[in-house]
């Protein structure tokens, strides 16, 4: 992510304000009023370092779609410019078998404090503490959120599929790590069919102007597990902006099931330019794309 930083050196504005012989509770008065300023510019510059309410709008279509991401903010300007982005398209046979990758450990738990959000550019649920984790290779990432794009961002040897799930994950040193789980058209997804009243509730209050979020109590992420059979790993950005290159990727080999009226029940709340979400393929640029696939047991 882009951070913001300012230098100021210590003293160097107030001492040259004391030069100037005014009265003493004039320059007291005048010191704080200063030093207010300079606290309320500091936080100011904070908040736009870490993009609380100053999110540029962006979309998936016209002038604010994928081609002119780069250039609606300075702080999305890796969406044009950077050369490890997302998502890309998998080529199977050019694709690394890693015998040192190992499974997947997905630990999710239930947890009672869960909303589904209305983004305006996808719809997602946040999670509270001990959701659950994702270990790769002994690291402990921990489950702070999940959303979905449709259709897919991720192809496989070419092949857009219906829906895209991602599960984010954050490590102690700020790491990231996604799982992507694909779904094909078909029969309905069992935890969609759980969150329908939800997200009906979701769309129904965005038409409205009520609320951009729903609460959902307690809800089982147990059920999102599934064994890692195979799955592709590379390194890559954020799809959305500001498409920052702090991601490890995990697209699971195994393509999940969803209904046509489910991935409708996805873009109903959206924006209308966000209701198709996926943002195009990006340039693979020399990066090596490794699978893990477990051996049957002999």
């Amino acid at each position: 992510m882009h951070k913001g930083s300012v230098t100021l050196k210590d003293g160097d504005l107030l001492d040259s304000l004391s030069h100037f012989e005014f009265p003493a509770l004039f320059f007291g008065s005048f010191r704080l009023w200063v030093i207010s300023v300079c606290v309320v510019l500091l936080l100011n510059l904070f908040s736009s370092a870490s993009g609380d309410g100053l999110r540029v709008k962006f979309g998936y279509t016209g002038p604010v779609g994928p081609n002119s991401w780069g250039r609606l903010s300075p702080t999305y300007s890796a969406c044009s410019n950077g050369k490890s982005q997302s998502p890309i398209n998998v080529i199977s046979d050019n694709c690394v078998v890693n015998k040192k990758l190992k499974p997947l450990i997905m630990q999710y738990n239930h947890t009672e404090v869960a909303t589904l959000v209305d983004n305006g550019f996808n719809v997602g649920i946040k999670y509270g503490e001990n959701a659950g984790s994702l270990i790769v290779d002994g690291k402990i990432y921990n489950f702070k959120q999940m959303h979905w794009h449709s259709p897919s961002e991720h192809t496989i040897d070419g092949t857009q599929y219906a829906a895209e799930l991602h599960l984010v994950h954050f490590a102690e040193d700020n790491t990231i790590a996604v799982l992507a789980i694909l779904f094909h058209l078909g029969h309905p997804d069992p935890l969609m069919t759980k969150l329908h009243n939800k997200l009906s509730e979701l769309a129904r209050d965005v038409a409205t102007q009520k609320e951009t979020q729903v609460q959902l109590g307690t809800i089982d992420t147990h059920e999102i597990r599934k064994h890692s059979h195979k799955y592709y790993t590379y390194t890559g950005s954020l799809t959305t902006p500001p498409c920052s290159e702090v991601v490890t990727w995990y697209i699971l080999g195994k393509v999940r099931s969803i209904s046509r009226e489910q991935v409708e029940a996805l873009r109903a709340p959206l924006d209308s330019t966000c209701k198709r979400n996926a943002r195009p393929v990006q340039p693979i640029n020399g990066r090596q794309i490794q699978m893990y696939e477990a051996q049957p047991n002999l």
